[in-house]
């Protein structure tokens, strides 16, 4: 579309910027007479057809009058350029004919054309079409601006509501999915799971000795920590289906949907190493320690009238084998 700038007619809907394309300087002539007592008429003359495209792109008219017999360049030609480029394809073209031929005026139709005039028209006349087709051509410059300016806003719109629906389904201290957003896509997937019987697996994840590490080293600290974890737990999803979530307080989840009781212990035992390795100093279980997770793992493959609650029960129960076999280690459910 046509950058116009509206501003410079908003003011009056009959202003209107002309351009005459002829090769004949006595027709430019007198439709600038005829234009020069209108009241916000501008009028632009171009004599060079292979100009004409060029011209118009730099002054922007609100309507083209355009000559069709020149020397060296076909008038329907020439509409049919004003059609094909972007920035003329949608301003209103009167052709001008020494004649009025029903071929002639059929084929300027066919090319582009908005209207059709013998020439010299009726100073009258070419007032009121100009006039007519230029408030048109504002009319749909000010509507398509409208349109994009209502696009943009509700792309805003929609950029917002994403922000609100993340922080809303976010834990404030790591990042990852709160509990609420974990137990509502939890529930989503079991019944995705269940219709299409595949096999979804969770693991429930634990800081090993974390009161210990807040009491010796301040809750900061252990904030630092658990947010070490989380990025830790985050970087295991290999796929956009994993939900790594805060469950609560130290203790998080990560949901695996369509992952074999193989695949997530693989996914399992690799977290709990990547955490280890981190080096992040404890005194638990013994001086020198570093801080380490048990994790446990449940695989369900679920049945008509199940809930989701049955793999959390069971991933809690891994974690209760791994904590009570000796921390850092990963127990199946």
């Amino acid at each position: 579309m046509n950058e116009l700038q509206l501003d410079d007619f908003k003011t009056d809907e009959n202003a209107a910027m002309v351009l005459l394309v002829d090769d004949q300087a006595m027709i430019g002539e007198a439709v600038r007479r005829g234009l020069s007592n209108e009241e916000n008429i501008d009028f632009h003359f171009c004599a060079d057809p292979h100009q004409a495209i060029a011209h118009a792109v730099r002054i922007k008219p609100t309507v083209i009058l355009q000559d069709l017999v020149m020397p060296g360049l076909d008038g329907l030609s020439l509409v049919r350029e004003y059609r094909n480029h972007p920035a003329t394809k949608d301003i209103p073209i009167i052709v001008l004919s020494t004649k009025e031929d029903p071929l002639v005026k059929s084929a300027a139709f066919a090319a582009g054309a908005n209207d059709y005039l013998v020439k010299l028209p009726d100073n009258i006349e070419l007032v009121a079409r100009i006039r007519y087709h230029s408030r048109s051509y504002m009319t749909l410059l000010q509507r398509d601006a409208a349109y994009r300016a209502l696009r943009v806003s509700q792309q805003q719109l929609l950029d917002t509501n994403l922000v609100l629906q993340r922080l809303m389904n976010s834990d404030g201290l790591t990042g990852l999915s709160n509990r609420r957003h974990f137990d509502e896509y939890l529930e989503l997937e079991w019944r995705r799971s269940l219709r299409e019987q595949s096999q979804l697996s969770l693991l429930m994840i634990d800081v090993d000795y974390f009161k210990t590490y807040n009491d010796s080293f301040g809750h900061l600290e252990g904030d630092e920590a658990l947010r070490k974890v989380a990025a830790t737990i985050r970087d295991a999803c290999a796929r956009p289906s994993d939900l790594p979530a805060r469950y609560g307080g130290e203790e998080f989840a990560l949901v695996l949907p369509n992952t074999s009781q193989g695949g997530a212990r693989l996914v399992a035992e690799k977290l709990r190493m990547t955490v280890e390795a981190l080096q992040v100093p404890h005194i638990s279980p013994t001086e020198g320690s570093n801080l380490t997770i048990s994790i446990g793992l449940a695989t369900i493959t679920p049945k008509a009238g199940s809930h989701c609650r049955e793999l959390i029960s069971a991933a809690d129960k891994g974690l209760y084998l791994a904590k009570n076999n000796g921390r850092n280690q990963v127990g199946i459910g």
